[in-house]
C-alpha cells in the first residue's frame, strides 16, 4: 500500500544496528526494516506483534531527522510492537482501506459509495482503535531512549515537514503513521486517530521534568 521495498542490511547497516539494539531492549524481535521512496518523514510498523513485525523508514525521514530523531521514532514503532498495536493496526487499515477502494468503481456510483462507505470505514477505524495507544507508545520510546526529547523533537519536525511537502496516500493508512500526515479535510479528516501533537509533546517533556524531580 505504501509502495515499500525491503532494505538490505548492507545498504544501511546503522539504521539495522539501531532497531537491532532499540528491539532489544524492547524484548521483541528485531523487525524487518523496509524504505518507503517518500519526501515525507515517516515511519510505520506492522505484522503480528513482538515475534513478527516490519518496520518501514521514509527516504525523506532517514535524510532529514538526526540520529536521536530517528532512534526516537523508531523506538515509538517498536513500542507499537511491543503492545501488540500493530496486528489491530494492520488489520483495520486494511479492512477500511478496502472499504474506500470499493467505491472507486467509476461512473455516477462512485460519489454516493464514498459518501456512504467512507463513513462506514472511518467508523470501524474509531472504534477499534483509541489515541491512548500513542501515548502509551510515546512513553515507552521515551523510556527505550532514556530521554523523551529525540521523539518529541522528530514529531515536531514531521508537522514543519507536512506544510512544505505534499504526502498521497490512502487516508485510511492515518493509524499506521507516527503522527498524522493528512491535512484534516475532506474524507482524510474522517479517519484522524491521533491525539494532538501539542499534547503529546507536551507528555513527552513533562517525562523529564517527571525524572529530574525524582
Amino acid at each position: 500500500m505504501v509502495r515499500a521495498r525491503e532494505l538490505p542490511l548492507a545498504e544501511a547497516p546503522l539504521l539495522h544496528s539501531t532497531v537491532e539494539r532499540l528491539a532489544a531492549r524492547a524484548g521483541v524481535l528485531k523487525p524487518k526494516l523496509y524504505l518507503i521512496p517518500d519526501g515525507m518523514p515517516l515511519t510505520l510498523a506492522t505484522g503480528r506483534g513482538p515475534t513478527y513485525s516490519a518496520l518501514a523508514v521514509s527516504s525523506g525521514c532517514l535524510a532529514a531527522c538526526p540520529p536521536a530523531e530517528l532512534e526516537g521514532v523508531l523506538a515509538h514503532e517498536l513500542a507499537h510492537v511491543k503492545h501488540r498495536d500493530v496486528a489491530i493496526q494492520t488489520s483495520v487499515v486494511v479492512l477500511a482501506a478496502s472499504l474506500i477502494e470499493l467505491t472507486r468503481i467509476g461512473g455516477w456510483l462512485q460519489r454516493p459509495m464514498l459518501f456512504v462507505l467512507g463513513p462506514v470505514a472511518a467508523a470501524c477505524t474509531h472504534l477499534l482503535l483509541s489515541p491512548k495507544r500513542e501515548f502509551e507508545a510515546d512513553r515507552l520510546a521515551a523510556t527505550l531512549c532514556e530521554s523523551p526529547h529525540g521523539l518529541a523533537d522528530a514529531l515536531m519536525r514531521f508537522d514543519q515537514a507536512a506544510e512544505l511537502i505534499s504526502f498521497e496516500s490512502s487516508p485510511a493508512t492515518e493509524p499506521l503513521w507516527p503522527f498524522n500526515p493528512f491535512l484534516e479535510e475532506g474524507l482524510a479528516a474522517l479517519f484522524v486517530t491521533h491525539p494532538k501533537l501539542e499534547a503529546r509533546v507536551q507528555r513527552l517533556r513533562a517525562l523529564e521534568t517527571t525524572k529530574e524531580a525524582a
